[in-house]
């Protein structure tokens, strides 16, 4: 668990299912979805089918909650693009609207970013978005990534051709960063 102020980021406990299924999964087109990879389907789920998959949310080290004053708002995780040389991508959700260029996801993502280069052997963290999502780019930069890709018109979205977004950030950037250091 990491804290800042009134936000955390932990791992997901069987009493935050209901509330995560309510944010993510319940309505068929939430508005977060038109922010966060909308080229790909989203499904809604009953609760039922969604907690059959509970194992693979609780306890997880790839997959954790982002609470505010106890109310689950998004998740933090990660995926290995390639392990064997510790490849490592990572994402975000907020799913209250709410809670949207409030500086939670900038705040969440600091921390999972410092959760990340402490617990496992990254020379890199990073993220992949598309342009439509400048909130997310602008994240990005507030933390010190750097955008290593532009993949230019390969997501199509809406009727338009966007951007895909690769930025990343190496540990000694990091570590160096003040916004990590607190200077």
């Amino acid at each position: 668990m990491y804290k800042d102020r009134n936000l955390m980021i932990r791992p997901i406990k069987e009493e935050d299912l209901y509330s995560l299924w309510e944010i993510k999964y319940k309505e068929e087109s939430p508005e977060w979805k038109k922010w966060d990879a909308p080229y790909f389907e989203h499904k809604a789920l009953s609760y039922h089918d969604f907690i059959n998959d509970k194992a693979k949310l609780i306890d997880q080290e790839h997959y954790w909650g982002i609470e505010v004053e106890g109310k689950m708002i998004g998740t933090v995780s990660y995926y290995w693009e390639h392990q064997p040389s510790n490849w490592l991508e990572m994402g975000i959700g907020i799913y209250h609207p709410h809670y949207w260029s409030g500086g939670f996801g900038t705040r969440a993502l600091k921390l999972w970013i410092t959760h990340l280069f402490t617990t496992l052997p990254l020379v890199r963290v990073g993220f992949t978005t598309w342009s439509g999502n400048y909130r997310m780019i602008k994240v990005g930069e507030k933390l010190g990534l750097t955008m290593e890709a532009r993949l230019r018109k390969c997501r199509y979205y809406n009727g338009e051709y966007y951007d895909s977004i690769r930025m990343g950030l190496l540990r000694e950037e990091w570590e160096a960063n003040p916004v990590y250091t607190g200077n």
